[in-house]
């Protein structure tokens, strides 16, 4: 008798600690020469637009759901789709981006919300050093076997914030159709593998 009683608080502890027990999330490696990244500013006379190199980056991903990661872009691949060398060399002097100086850019994802493929990712975005939170809608490619392949987003950036005033009417009121939005989109997908 004393044996079986033991034998079931023995089964009944080994039941409690598994329901315990978190399974660590897998880390995806983001494959940078599959991943894009473009970008959009917009001014009161038209607007630029073109590409931007992802460096490296991962995702967390617990079964179908991205729970963390972060990326890095290299901001000196930055290129204009015209392929203006004026606009692309302006856009990595120290009135925009100062890449010499900080040559990336990067992305950590604090939260993830949502439910299926529709998300809101949450995360710090750096850019010259400072560093600053946004959320932006995204959805997840999920593979045939259940895994996530992809993360794409649309993410708006307030350039003021991370100390990139040329040209904007935030803080220059008499430039009249020189002025630069203060926002800039980038469009970015991340394709992932285990």
């Amino acid at each position: 008798m004393k044996l079986k009683i033991s034998s079931i608080f023995l089964l009944v502890a080994v039941v409690s600690l598994s329901a315990f027990t978190t399974i660590k999330p897998v880390a995806y490696t983001v494959d940078a020469a599959k991943s894009t990244i473009t970008w959009i500013g917009k001014k009161v006379t038209g607007s630029h637009n073109g590409t931007i190199a992802l460096q490296s980056g991962t995702l967390n991903v617990d079964g179908k759901k991205v729970t963390g990661g972060t990326f890095t872009i290299d901001m000196a691949s930055l290129k204009d789709a015209d392929g203006s060398a004026k606009l692309e060399g302006h856009l990595k002097a120290d009135d925009f981006f100062g890449v010499a100086k900080f040559p990336t850019s990067t992305f950590v994802i604090t939260k993830v919300a949502g439910s299926g493929t529709n998300l809101t990712v949450t995360g710090n975005l750096t850019i010259k050093g400072i560093s600053k939170p946004l959320s932006f809608p995204a959805t997840v490619a999920v593979n045939a076997d259940g895994t996530v392949s992809a993360l794409a987003g649309k993410i708006t950036v307030d350039r003021t914030k991370y100390d990139i005033r040329y040209g904007s009417k935030s803080f220059f009121d008499s430039i009249g159709d020189k002025a630069i939005d203060d926002n800039f989109e980038l469009a970015v997908k991340l394709v992932a593998k285990k």
